[in-house]
């Protein structure tokens, strides 16, 4: 096979202002010049934001105490971070992003699952970045300038900030690795000033509604209250699992995994402190004004305005925008970077505008027309419910194949061509594909979120959302199960073999198609293509 020409100018040599060359390729080892540091510092840089802390009020707004919402924040960023960090570690083996390294395991085809959660993922938080940043600057100005809160003011506001988020995902990665280095910094000292700011109003024994004097109904949805909290917090970490191999692509292979993965890791437990800052301040304001908490139209932005001291308007404000830039950048990059190869007439700039256009406008279709608690509260249960089964079905296939890929043949979708090792059943690996719906079909019909979203079996566990429990077992389980009893070709195999599951002697088809090398045979024994 004839190998693509490479771009002409590297990333690593390239200047901040200059647009990104490559697309979905495999990033030229000369390239491949980022850190496990560079990874922490994008992947918490782009949660180090304001609308991670409205994603950290949910816990009093559904109703919680303080130290029950603490509680529930804990658990969701810590089984998120251990859910997300193995997806660290595609990008520096295969040089390509999550969704093309899926390949591997759900099909040449299959692999565009990835590339609809990862639609799915930068819609959802694009949007959420626009609406809590625009809300801020709007609010801001209002206490600051007397500018109207009305409808056009918020017009304006969304559509320049995510105007400026499109700006700087054209420009691509290394444009968008300096603007987290200054966000995580930044947001980091604006949020410890917050500290300072409430911590005068702030009373870590705020009580919630769940208290013994609350009435029988009420205590009741405590449980529902509380696991539905931790599934908002957890969908923040799971959220990055198809964006992951965006910038990890750019570690080179020799680092050793366990920084990769550590650095993942560590990057969602350093959320905490925009998550508590939330929590904390809710709790505050649903003390102090407790009518922007008001479960009917709930402002947790404009009630965080109302409490905060005058001094404390303008951090408010940068925070809001040097976070929310962070969060923009970092949800639409991947997905305009990974469109641009299911699409081929879509350069990776087009792609990104395409998508970041359609983020646009459901941005004021959810802002305007819809509710917009229920919409963010909606959007956060379906990445949940969709995308942890993938990243099951994406773990247990690296720990089967012992870390091992072929990189050239992850590319075969992205060339337009057919065959190889990962071709399986006309491009699609039904084992890894029927794992994923079968996993993400029973999450949906078991989540149960009160006022927000209940699947039709949801009220079997009395209230309780047994749904990501229930994926994730769903999809280990009938993945496993379907790589014995239905074994995959030895050619999807490194030189040493599969690690737990049993593989078939069959013959592999040739890579065929534009870039394919003239006069290949029909087909390749399994055994020597691995």
């Amino acid at each position: 096979m004839t190998p693509l020409p490479e771009p002409p100018v590297p990333p690593a040599a390239s200047a901040l202002t200059e647009v990104e060359a490559h697309g979905v390729e495999r990033i030229p080892d000369a390239d491949r010049t980022a850190t496990a540091l560079d990874l922490f510092r994008l992947a918490f840089g782009g949660a180090n934001t304001f609308s991670t802390c409205v994603l950290g009020a949910f816990p009093i707004l559904f109703g919680l105490s303080f130290r029950q919402g603490l509680a529930a924040t804990v658990l969701g960023v810590v089984a998120g971070a251990l859910i997300l960090c193995p997806m660290a570690v595609f990008g520096p083996v295969n040089g390509t992003n999550n969704a093309v390294s899926s390949s591997a395991h759900l099909g040449v085809h299959g692999r565009v699952v990835g590339s609809f959660l990862s639609l799915l993922t930068a819609v959802a938080f694009f949007s959420l970045s626009v609406w809590s940043s625009g809300d801020a600057l709007v609010g801001g100005a209002h206490r600051l300038f007397g500018l109207e809160r009305d409808n056009l003011s918020y017009v304006v506001a969304y559509a320049l900030f995510a105007g400026l988020v499109l700006a700087v995902c054209v420009y691509g990665f290394r444009f968008m690795l300096f603007v987290n280095k200054i966000a995580v910094i930044s947001a980091s000292a604006l949020f410890l000033l917050g500290v300072i700011a409430f911590a005068g109003d702030f009373d870590p024994s705020y009580a919630g509604v769940f208290t013994d004097s609350a009435d029988a109904v009420t205590r009741s949805m405590f449980w529902p209250s509380f696991i539905g909290s931790a599934l908002i917090v957890l969908s923040n970490p799971v959220s990055f699992g198809a964006f992951l191999g965006d910038w990890s692509r750019y570690i080179p292979a020799s680092t050793p995994r366990r920084r990769v993965v550590g650095a993942a890791f560590l990057s969602q437990l350093a959320t905490l402190l925009p998550f508590v800052f939330g929590l904390a301040t809710a709790s505050i304001v649903a003390t102090k004004a407790p009518k922007y908490l008001d479960p009917a139209a709930p402002d947790f932005v404009g009630g965080l305005l109302a409490v905060s001291p005058g001094w404390f308007f303008l951090p408010v404000c940068l925070l809001a925008l040097i976070g929310g830039l962070s969060t923009g950048t970092t949800s639409l990059y991947g997905t305009g970077l990974d469109f641009s190869s299911v699409f081929p007439r879509l350069s990776r700039v087009r792609a990104t505008l395409l998508v970041g256009v359609l983020s646009i406008a459901f941005i004021f279709v959810g802002r305007f027309g819809l509710d917009l608690v229920q919409s963010i509260s909606t959007f956060a249960t379906m990445i949940v419910t969709c995308t942890t089964p993938w990243m099951v079905v994406m773990t247990l296939g690296f720990f089967t194949r012992r870390g091992w890929y072929d990189p050239d043949a992850l590319q075969v979708f992205n060339r337009r061509q057919r065959g190889g090792r990962y071709w399986f059943t006309h491009g699609w690996n039904w084992r890894g594909m029927t794992a994923w719906w079968v996993a993400a079909l029973v999450g949906v019909l078991f989540t149960d979120i009160p006022g927000q979203f209940v699947g039709p079996l949801g009220d079997l566990a009395h209230g309780v959302d047994i749904s990501l429990p229930l994926s994730l077992a769903v999809a280990a389980v009938l993945f496993l199960a379907l790589l014995w009893l239905f074994p995959e070709p030895r050619a999807a195999y490194g030189p040493q073999g599969a690690r737990l599951v049993p593989t078939a002697e069959v013959p592999v088809p040739p890579i065929t198609g534009q870039g394919a090398v003239a006069g290949a045979p029909e087909s390749l024994p399994a055994a020597d293509a691995g």
